[in-house]
């Protein structure tokens, strides 16, 4: 009985560790998206570039949200946010690695964040930009 519960733990770790190595190597194979923008250099601050995005479960990805308006952006997909799991965030070069999702992106000025992520879960996840739905600034996220 022991021999068995050893081979079978065994078993057990060889499995967990090759599916960290799978992980692993599903982050580096990540595709990018295309770039959601927010506003244009043109003075449009409430037009928006790829208001839906499709993405598929089980994949890596990278997506670039850009703010390109004069406006103070609140980027909320907290539905989305806590169904992918986070690689990392990244602002001018500088990663942010953590453990759950954030509650919600700031543009205070044009700038862009990237979000490097695997979809977990199917569904269809509104973003907004918080107090500008109105003027159009919404749109989803499909994950099939």
């Amino acid at each position: 009985m022991k021999r068995t519960m050893r081979i079978t733990a065994l078993a057990l770790a060889t499995l967990l560790g090759a599916g960290s190595a799978q992980a692993l190597d599903l982050t580096k194979k990540r595709q990018n998206l295309p770039d959601l923008v927010l506003g244009n250099e043109e003075g449009n601050d409430f037009v928006v570039e790829n208001k839906e995005i499709e993405i598929e479960s089980g994949k890596a990805y990278r997506l670039r949200i850009v703010a390109k308006g004069r406006q103070e952006y609140k980027f909320y997909a907290t539905e989305f946010f806590r169904n992918i799991w986070f690689n990392q965030i990244v602002i001018q070069h500088l990663e942010i690695h953590g453990s759950g999702p954030p509650d919600h992106l700031e543009f205070d000025d044009p700038g862009e964040i990237a979000i490097e992520f695997v979809a977990i879960k199917p569904g269809e996840y509104p973003w907004s930009v918080h107090g500008l739905e109105s003027k159009g600034m919404t749109g989803k996220f499909v994950v099939k």
